[in-house]
C-alpha cells in the first residue's frame, strides 16, 4: 500500500491509473473526482468508473468511455445516462450482458 502522499500525488495516481485502472480505489478521495484521473482510469478499466464520485457519474463522457471499454460499466452510471439511448447502445455494443443495467424502458 502506498504511503499517504502518494495516493493524493495526482501524477503519482495518473500514473498509476494509466498502468491498471482499478488503482483508482487506491487514490486519495478528492482525485475519485478529478475528471482527468476518473477518464484516464476507465479508459484502462471501464468498471474502474465505480470508484468515481456521483457527479462524475453523471458525466455523459466518462461513462461514454468507461462503457467503450467495458459494456458492464453501464451499471455503475447515473440514472439519467443508464436511460441515455447512446450510452446503452455503446454499452451493449461492447458486451450485450449490459442491457441488465439499461433503464427499464429501454429494456421493455
Amino acid at each position: 500500500y502506498a504511503a499517504a502522499e502518494l495516493r493524493a500525488d495526482r501524477e503519482v495516481v495518473l500514473e498509476a491509473v494509466r498502468q491498471n485502472g482499478q488503482a483508482l480505489v487506491d487514490a486519495a478521495a478528492e482525485l475519485h473526482a478529478d475528471r482527468e484521473v476518473v477518464l484516464e482510469a476507465v479508459r484502462q478499466d471501464g468498471r474502474a468508473l465505480q470508484h468515481a464520485t456521483p457527479e462524475l457519474l453523471a458525466d455523459r463522457e466518462v461513462v461514454l468511455e468507461a462503457v467503450r471499454k467495458n459494456g458492464l460499466a453501464l451499471e455503475y452510471a447515473a440514472a439519467e445516462l443508464r436511460a441515455d439511448r447512446e450510452v446503452v447502445l455503446e454499452a451493449v455494443r461492447q458486451d450485450g450482458w449490459a442491457l441488465q443495467g439499461a433503464a427499464a424502458e429501454l429494456r421493455a
